[in-house]
């Protein structure tokens, strides 16, 4: 039976990673120094995330997706991915500089990776210190002096640095090369994917003693070399009591919803499967058109739940204040 779908986080342990995510989950390993991501909605195959709440817990979203096929993702999105969740839903919680990076798009990714490729999206939460991302290179690039720059630790000098706070939103098409700084957390939106192409990582150690690997070669092949078209995050207004589009794009589309009263969200127009991801507050959420005990879930930050193509009718009751994000396939 069909309700909407909480599911227990994979939680990383990271060289970068911090302490505020961790707090929000009750399964942190002990031996876990400190949590760099969190995958609220994953159909990585080394990673699937579990549902929690329900009839169908301790299922994955695999096992979700063969017994429900289009009736869980909408006819349009089966018939394109078939039994393969097409986003991976995540919270990045960095205390020190990610590495310097890029992903491939969907036609080099399924050639060289047998993968999808990967876009995505960052939301900007609130943090302790002030955060900030590398976006784009601040000029034109080639691989001559990409290689000298990674030689005498300058690459970074090349790029758009942009100074970031909580609301501000990032679209990082694949091709485009990008960090995430120290004292930065976000949500984050991105296709299937959990391929990364290392340029640089400040000659770091990795848990086994070693240097952690570059794919230089293969960044080459992918990264676009030409200045960033946008040098400033986004930072669209919330509405309260509204929705507020944040990306609208091939992949996703994802609304940023803030209220302080419950909503009713109708989807019966979409043909795609609507998944939240709690930014800030709690919430519950009712399936009004789910016949089930299980048709209401709550929700609060870092959490997410999915709520399946075949159920339209969603009422969202906050306690206080609540944000959420609004991700679907448009």
């Amino acid at each position: 039976m069909l309700y909407p779908f909480k599911f227990q986080a994979q939680l990383f342990h990271k060289l970068w990673g911090g302490h505020t995510i961790a707090k929000w989950y009750d399964h942190v390993p002990a031996d876990y120094e400190n949590v760099g991501e969190a995958w609220v909605i994953s159909d990585i195959e080394k990673y699937p995330t579990e549902v929690a709440n329900g009839s169908h817990a301790g299922d994955s979203l695999q096992d979700l997706l063969e017994v429900y096929m289009d009736e869980l993702v909408g006819e349009k999105v089966y018939e394109t991915f078939g039994n393969q969740f097409p986003l991976l839903m995540k919270f990045i919680d960095a205390v020190d500089d990610l590495s310097i990076q890029v992903h491939p798009d969907d036609e080099y990714a399924m050639e060289h990776e047998q993968s999808l490729g990967k876009t995505e999206m960052w939301y900007v939460l609130p943090s302790q210190g002030k955060g900030s991302i590398y976006l784009g290179w601040n000029q034109t690039m080639n691989a001559s002096l990409i290689h000298a720059a990674i030689t005498n630790g300058t690459l970074a000098q090349y790029l758009c640095h942009i100074p970031v706070v909580e609301g501000d939103v990032a679209f990082i098409s694949a091709g485009t090369v990008h960090a995430m700084q120290r004292d930065t957390i976000v949500a984050e939106i991105q296709e299937n994917s959990d391929i990364t192409y290392r340029l640089y990582d400040y000659n770091r150690v990795g848990n086994d003693g070693r240097m952690r690997p570059l794919k230089l070669d293969k960044a080459l092949d992918v990264m676009n070399f030409s200045p960033a078209k946008e040098t400033t995050a986004a930072h669209p207004q919330p509405v309260m009591n509204g929705a507020v589009n944040l990306c609208k794009s091939p992949f996703f589309t994802t609304n940023l919803l803030t209220f302080n009263r419950p909503v009713q969200r109708d989807y019966a127009p979409l043909d795609s499967f609507v998944a939240f991801m709690c930014v800030g507050g709690e919430a519950l959420l009712t399936a009004l058109d789910c016949e089930t005990e299980d048709r209401t879930v709550s929700l609060k930050e870092g959490e997410a739940v999915l709520v399946p193509a075949a159920l339209n009718d969603i009422r969202i009751e906050p306690k206080g204040e609540c944000k959420l994000l609004e991700i679907y396939i448009d």
